[in-house]
């Protein structure tokens, strides 16, 4: 993928899979750190599933033999010397995280996050999708 609004997009279509009605989409900067943080409410992920996650030949979806979305975050994520975290929530829903380091020459642009928001509320207005830009200042990452 070629930025980081086309990674949002994908993860928010699996929030859908999933059945969630809250996907909360939260980019932070701090020092030379970006942080991509997508939680959602849907039916989240077994145990099984939650290890299996960014393995490019793991998917739940029928009828497909890969599941490159989680792969390729966590690739871009990787590459920036950064790392992906999938968790389960309390309750339902999963937080996925991935921290990346702007500064580093293969760390890709944003995109145009606010078509991609546009984008989702548009195509799927039962959902309620919030979006935060969070700017840190501070010397500690």
């Amino acid at each position: 993928m070629e930025d980081i609004s086309l990674h949002i997009l994908d993860i928010a279509e699996n929030s859908l899979r999933a059945c969630a009605k809250n996907v909360h989409i939260r980019i932070i900067e701090k020092n030379e750190k970006l942080i991509l943080e997508i939680e959602d409410d849907g039916k989240g992920m077994n145990e099984d599933q939650l290890q299996k996650a960014d393995d490019p030949f793991f998917t739940t979806k029928e009828g497909k033999k890969f599941g490159l979305g989680l792969s390729f975050l966590s690739q871009a994520a990787e590459e920036t010397g950064g790392n992906l975290k999938i968790e389960r929530r309390t309750g339902k829903g999963i937080r996925i995280s991935a921290c990346f380091n702007k500064n580093n020459i293969d760390m890709k642009p944003l995109g145009d996050i606010k078509k991609t928001m546009r984008v989702l509320k548009a195509s799927h207005p039962e959902v309620n999708f919030v979006f935060e830009q969070i700017v840190e200042q501070g010397d500690s990452a």
